[in-house]
């Protein structure tokens, strides 16, 4: 597969590359980003390999991020050429109870601050960040269909929100015929999985595409952190925690296929990610351009049946409830012993077959 591959997002025309560059790192604000220079590299680096896909957000390094995009698209052009997505929600403002949130004027001006950092008459995904639980889910759907219908804003996308909240928004978007979701980022990897219980089931019954985040976990499965190194790894990213046991037992597994198959473990992490049903565009994100390289290695690996099953195993996860039910157990007494959409359902331990039906 290539960055030049593209996939169309969602049930939307847009065409998107499946790697998307992300962009929380563009910036050293926070103590431990990228530089200009380097992020400007990185960019650069992207589109040439075919991407045309990048991710930012208001509140990354302080909208450093989107002034980062801005300026690169500024001096070189073709910002047509590209899809960029931003988010709101996130207050950039201390103490303004309307600097954040997904109310009418909140998302408005936030918008507004966006489109000016980033130099640009328009927005191709407005992502709302994360669920503001004091605005009510309709105000901030007409707010953004506004933007949609005013040209500012192209696509709508949903981050970080339970599956119940995205239903409900996208069935109220459909009814009233406002601008749709196309699309929800998710935190997904191989150390994250739980979104496999209601998130991804949700998007595909709904058609809402899977973008997912992290899929490198904070970077433990980015082949630097290993038993026989733990708690020696230079990273100023430690502060966000350090690998458990349980976690290992998945690093193991994967740096075991890694070396069978002669890639880093962070190839062959990411390389699962897309490979995941459901999964449309994956964020990646670097500090330098040599990361971001090692990154997009994982669209030339494919990965066996085998790897996969192993990797697949040794992170399994425990899900809510009635993910387990409705995935196995209902199959089990709805069809026992036929097999439907390609599963094969147990025989149901409820039936004999000498028994009489009544």
């Amino acid at each position: 597969m290539s960055l030049n591959s593209f996939i169309t997002l969602g049930r939307s025309g847009l065409r998107v590359s499946p790697l998307c560059l992300g962009s929380m790192t563009f910036g050293e604000d926070l103590g431990w980003g990228a530089s200009v220079a380097n992020s400007e590299t990185m960019i650069a680096a992207y589109l040439e390999r075919g991407g045309n896909f990048i991710d930012t957000a208001n509140v990354y390094t302080n909208g450093h991020s989107e002034k980062i995009i801005g300026d690169f698209f500024a001096k070189k052009g073709n910002r047509d050429r590209v899809v960029i997505g931003t988010k709101f929600c996130c207050s950039l403002f201390e103490g303004d109870p309307n600097g954040g949130g997904a109310g009418r004027k909140a998302l408005m001006q936030q918008c507004e601050a966006s489109l000016r950092r980033l130099q640009t008459d328009y927005i191709d995904i407005y992502w709302l960040h994360i669920w503001d639980r004091t605005a009510p889910i309709e105000e901030t759907l007409r707010g953004l269909d506004d933007l949609v219908a005013s040209g500012k804003v192209r696509y709508i996308g949903f981050s970080n929100l339970p599956a119940w909240k995205v239903s409900e928004a996208q069935t109220i978007a459909h009814f009233r015929s406002w601008a749709p979701i196309i699309a929800v980022q998710l935190e997904y990897s191989l150390l994250e999985r739980t979104a496999e219980g209601e998130l991804f089931p949700m998007a595909q019954e709904m058609g809402i595409g899977i973008m997912p985040w992290s899929p490198l976990k904070h970077g433990f499965l980015s082949g630097k952190f290993r038993r026989e190194n733990a708690g020696s790894v230079d990273t100023k990213r430690t502060a966000m925690g350090v690998p458990s046991e349980t976690d290992y037992l998945v690093i193991d597994a994967l740096c075991a296929v890694a070396e069978e198959v002669g890639a880093t473990a962070a190839a062959v992490a990411l390389a699962w990610v897309w490979s995941r049903p459901g999964v449309e565009s994956t964020l990646i994100g670097a500090r330098r351009p040599d990361q971001l390289q090692a990154n997009l290695a994982a669209l030339d690996l494919i990965l066996t049946d085998a790897q996969m099953a192993q990797l697949n195993e040794a992170s399994k996860p425990a899900l809510n409830f009635p993910a387990d039910i409705n995935n196995h157990v209902a199959p089990m007494f709805g069809f026992p012993g036929t097999t439907i959409d390609g599963y094969t359902a147990p025989a149901s331990p409820m039936l004999s077959a000498s028994a009489n039906r009544y």
